[in-house]
């Protein structure tokens, strides 16, 4: 039997030994079915990775919805640089229509979107999706769910030091406007303003003062706080 493809001289002159064992791939969880994965377009699921960059400066959470092996919806959410957020723009465009194999060998530019394209890759290709046993998946629009209304990432900064103590500036609420302090100067609450919903309402053509007011909201005991600061300057 001669190599179909480049064999060395020392393979041609082997003589052939019959493959008794056919050990096929291990079933993966894929939308509400247990798929043998052999080819790209066998496998789909929605999933989330992240990754840093290099000198850990920024980190990305990068969501990816696969339908046979091609990404149909993505959503690049990072934070960071400057540099980074710009990187983000051009991967949220290039990365649908791409299979999941070009898209791990695409340069996405950012260290931490190539890095979360490489671990999000590693999780869709092992079945280890949010969309494992959903049947059918999810569909093309449900990682707009992971941003809520006003589609805005959900994100938290707190800023802290020995001295002065700790400072809310942003919850998954919204930005935080002020903080409740007790007797004891702990805080027990914060007033926030959800400033997706603020935006629409304003572009609906509602008055920003009174878009501001409807949308803001208090957690905690804040209305029981005996001092009232503002993280960003007090």
């Amino acid at each position: 039997m001669t190599c179909s493809y480049m064999c060395s001289h020392e393979v041609e002159e082997m003589c052939p030994v019959a493959k008794g064992a056919r050990h096929d791939p291990a079933p993966i969880p894929e939308e509400g079915k247990w798929v043998k994965s052999k080819e790209i377009k066998d496998i789909s699921g929605l999933t989330h990775g992240v990754g840093a960059c290099a000198p850990q400066q920024g980190t990305c959470k990068l969501t990816l919805n696969v339908k046979e092996g091609v990404i149909r919806e993505a959503l690049v959410e990072t934070i960071g640089c400057s540099g980074m957020t710009h990187s983000a723009a051009m991967a949220a465009e290039v990365l649908p229509g791409k299979t999941i194999l070009e898209a791990l060998n695409t340069d996405l530019v950012c260290d931490a979107i190539n890095v979360a394209m490489r671990e999000l890759f590693l999780q869709i290709v092992y079945g280890r999706t949010q969309s494992a046993f959903s049947d059918d998946g999810l569909p093309v629009g449900a990682g707009l769910e992971d941003l809520g209304k006003g589609l805005r990432s959900q994100v938290g900064t707190m800023y802290s030091t020995e001295p002065k103590g700790v400072r809310y500036l942003e919850m998954a609420e919204g930005y935080v406007l002020a903080e409740g302090l007790d007797e004891n100067g702990e805080v027990i609450g914060y007033k926030t303003v959800h400033l997706g919903k603020m935006m629409e309402a304003i572009k609906k053509g509602v008055d920003p003062k009174e878009a501001f007011e409807k949308n803001v909201a208090t957690k905690g005991r804040f209305e029981d706080a005996v001092k009232v600061i503002d993280p960003r300057k007090e």
